[in-house]
């Protein structure tokens, strides 16, 4: 340990599996105040896991706490699973909400309600910063990099509230779990989320995949995406292709067996899963 570094408590959350290790872990450092940004860049790139987050005393008297984001080196404004990783993190951790029930968390995005229930947690998405169709050519590019054909794609749309994903509806699951996409050829920031419904009467009513890229890096694909299932169901519901509530399914392709429940309560959009602390210590940082 550094003449600078402490020990401050942390979890590791998986968010969305099923069952035990099936979703997507996070990283929760409980006690953040002091470090620095390029702490928390280098500590978030060196996990590896596709988000860290880090806990800070907020600065909204609503809020029980403010949390900066990270995907590796990026800082997000916004991001689903951290978010669920967070609040769980901290009621294992003895915290104690301001208000019964719910969990008020404040991030770049603002200020963001997590609903405690009996076994799940769930947030209110916030409202996409983009939406509307996506400009032809870009959509070429992203129907090249994902190999898929073009007729298999029946419509795009911005999904960005705050990771800026470029939706895209396939004609099926299978299509979605089929896909093998190659950035190599368009080097660059890419944030990109493909749907596909499953058959009527099936476990769960779409199939979700989410690819990026870090700097010029090659494509990654991330386990379980609450960011990109909250601006989906919200696209989905709005042009009448889902009937909220139904739960979307993650991660198959990775091995994973990440479910993600979607309803809509009081004119909110809520997005929820199972959230439980896995690894549990202080980090050195």
């Amino acid at each position: 340990m550094t003449a600078t570094s402490l020990e401050r408590r942390f979890r590791q959350v998986d968010v969305f599996g099923e069952d035990p290790c099936t979703g997507n872990p996070v990283a929760v450092v409980l006690d953040a105040e002091g470090l620095d940004e390029e702490a928390m860049r280098r500590f978030s790139v060196w996990s590896k896991l596709s988000e860290c987050t880090f806990v800070l005393p907020p600065t909204e008297p609503v809020a029980d706490y403010r949390v900066r984001l990270f995907s590796l080196n990026t800082e997000l404004p916004f991001a689903g699973h951290p978010t669920l990783g967070a609040a769980q993190a901290g009621l294992d951790a003895g915290g104690i909400p301001v208000t019964s029930g719910v969990v008020m968390q404040e991030c770049g995005a603002g200020l963001v309600p997590v609903r405690v229930e009996a076994d799940r947690v769930a947030f209110t998405a916030p409202p996409r910063t983009r939406s509307g169709p996506v400009d032809p050519d870009l959509l070429a590019v992203v129907i090249k990099i994902l190999g898929v054909e073009r007729e298999r794609v029946l419509d795009a749309e911005w999904l960005d509230n705050g990771p800026g994903w470029v939706g895209l509806l396939l004609d099926h699951a299978d299509s979605v779990l089929k896909l093998r996409p190659d950035a190599t050829a368009h080097p660059g920031r890419w944030d990109i989320g493909v749907i596909g419904a499953h058959d009527v009467g099936s476990e769960t009513a779409f199939e979700l995949r989410a690819f990026f890229t870090e700097g010029d890096g090659p494509l990654l694909e991330d386990p379980v995406t609450g960011s990109l299932n909250a601006a989906a169901a919200e696209w989905l519901i709005a042009t009448e292709r889902a009937i909220a509530p139904y739960v979307a399914a993650q991660g198959t392709a990775m091995g994973r067996r990440g479910r993600i429940h979607i309803s809509v309560d009081d004119h909110a959009l809520w997005v929820g899963g199972r959230a439980e602390v896995v690894l549990s210590g202080t980090a050195v940082l």
